[in-house]
């Protein structure tokens, strides 16, 4: 259902998302919104953008606390610099930032230099996240990404006078990436003055390029068990170099671990702006149109309303969403936690579950405590699917 709702969250979000969905070229494997070569609309969205902010923003009879920023994408590090100044400026009079501890922006190794870095330092930027994905240089190219493993390494020596607070992303079962070169990889970003590391499985979304190239039989992907093999080693050599991990795909030195990201995992309200983005209120989904047409025109209307779908969680969504987000991060889940969620007969059958998962080396349970061995993150929509049945 498309509805154009405007009523305040019912607990005020104090993390925000930020969507700039330009590219210069998109990447075979996403199916993110993100739109290339779109050159001539980005100043129109930007304004756009602005507007949205300052609309929501004065729903509320005073300034909302923010804690943590995200601006993804898209490539958000091509953010024209006087456009995301003037962004920062407009989130300062709408929001109160004074404890904003974490603001974060989503770059490509290609697009970042000393200028850049100046400037998102200058205006609050604290937490870079640098797309590197891989080292292989032809296999970058495969995947249509811009950059190339120097840019990286350059990246890696200028950041630290501006940001501190690093991040990189790898994708774990590229196609063609051989277990050397893997190895070589890992071993590089343990050198690197990085305080974080998101690994990711590689999925492969319906009509992406990469899709139907698997499809055509043109590129072959690793096996299951190879990628969990991999996927437990990375674990460890990641752990002795000291970036330990917290959940699934996130490693981080002490004290760095995502806060934004975390607000996801705990069901925190958070609000989204820009074309295709989602907001959560505590009990609602929001997501904006990923059309860029529509989402331009919604500037036409008086207040700026965005078009965009809403979902009421469902009691039974809601506990999948608890079950799946806990089991994610190392913490595990509080088994305590679901006797507020299920009835007795249902917690008797999940706990039946625990035994037969933890024979198969998937799960630990300590203390009423539920975690995933590495085997069970590599596999933990199996795990989950058992425990939810």
């Amino acid at each position: 259902m498309t509805t154009f709702n405007t009523k305040p969250f019912l607990l005020p979000p104090r993390h925000l998302y930020i969507h700039w969905p330009f590219c210069s070229f998109k990447c075979h494997y996403c199916d993110f919104v993100a739109f290339e070569q779109h050159a001539d609309h980005q100043a129109a969205y930007h304004e756009v953008l602005l507007a949205e902010i300052r609309t929501f923003a004065k729903q509320y009879a005073y300034q909302t606390p923010i804690d943590t920023i995200f601006i993804g994408g898209g490539t958000p590090s091509l953010y024209p610099l006087p456009w995301i100044t003037e962004l920062f400026s407009v989130l300062r009079s709408s929001f109160d930032l004074s404890n904003c501890s974490e603001i974060t922006l989503e770059s490509n190794p290609a697009d970042i230099d000393e200028e850049k870095l100046d400037c998102w330092h200058s205006i609050g930027i604290n937490r870079l996240s640098v797309g590197v994905q891989s080292l292989d240089d032809e296999v970058l190219l495969k995947l249509n990404r811009r950059q190339r493993a120097s840019d990286v390494q350059r990246v890696m020596k200028i950041a630290p006078k501006y940001i501190t607070n690093l991040s990189v992303d790898l994708i774990l079962g590229l196609p063609d990436v051989s277990p050397a070169m893997w190895e070589y990889t890992i071993a590089q970003a343990t050198n690197w003055p990085i305080k974080h590391l998101s690994m990711y499985f590689l999925t492969i979304h319906e009509k992406t390029p990469l899709y139907f190239n698997v499809a055509r039989g043109t590129i072959s992907l690793p096996d299951e068990e190879y990628i969990v093999t991999l996927y437990d080693q990375t674990i460890q050599q990641l752990e002795a170099a000291g970036i330990v991990q917290y959940e699934i795909s996130n490693f981080a030195c002490n004290g760095f671990q995502s806060l934004h990201n975390t607000a996801y995992w705990e069901r925190k309200p958070y609000k989204g702006f820009g074309v295709g983005a989602s907001s959560f209120d505590g009990s609602g989904r929001y997501i904006n149109t990923n059309n860029l047409v529509s989402y331009m025109k919604s500037s036409q209307n008086v207040d700026c309303i965005v078009p965009h779908s809403h979902e009421i969680i469902t009691p039974k969504q809601a506990l999948l969403e608890h079950l799946m987000l806990s089991l994610r991060q190392n913490k595990g889940l509080d088994l305590q936690s679901m006797v507020y969620l299920l009835d007795p007969q249902e917690l008797v059958a999940l706990k039946n579950q625990l035994p037969i998962l933890a024979s198969a080396g998937l799960v630990t349970v300590t203390n009423d405590r539920v975690c995933l061995t590495h085997k069970g993150m590599a596999l933990e929509n199996e795990v989950v699917l058992r425990l939810f049945q």
